[in-house]
């Protein structure tokens, strides 16, 4: 039974990390507007339980997106410079939607996974009560 627990704390580690992953993502796309806002990411590490790795993930720390937003022109804006343009952010949409797409379908990939084990998990008891 030790391998059907490692495989489900396997898949439910996958769908907090892209849950995680998610909220990131929706976060950008509610500040895709905001000026002077950077893209954040997230990465995954192996989750290590003990000497032994686990096949476990976890989110790592956030990170800011580092390149330098893009200048807007517009002089009437309150936050323009002298110039009139203001910095806006470093949101692309399309990288935003992609990569919801992604971590959507890999939170589903995983609660698949988790739900294949649970059933297999399920039969071997109901085969061991026989």
């Amino acid at each position: 039974m030790s391998d059907f627990s490692n495989a489900l704390s396997v898949s439910a580690s996958g769908l907090k990390a892209q849950a995680q992953r998610l909220v990131h993502v929706s976060e950008n796309i509610a500040n895709a507007d905001t000026p002077g806002y950077r893209r954040k990411t997230v990465s995954f590490e192996t989750a290590f339980a003990g000497s032994e790795g686990t096949g476990a993930v976890e989110v790592s720390r956030v990170n800011l997106d580092r390149q330098e937003p893009q200048k807007i022109y517009d002089p009437s804006h309150p936050l323009a410079d002298e110039t009139g343009h203001y910095q806006g952010s470093t949101v692309d949409l399309m990288i935003e939607i992609a990569d919801a797409r992604e971590a959507q379908r890999s939170y589903e990939a995983n609660l698949k996974m988790f739900d294949q084990v649970r059933q297999m998990s399920a039969g071997l008891m109901d085969l061991l009560r026989r």
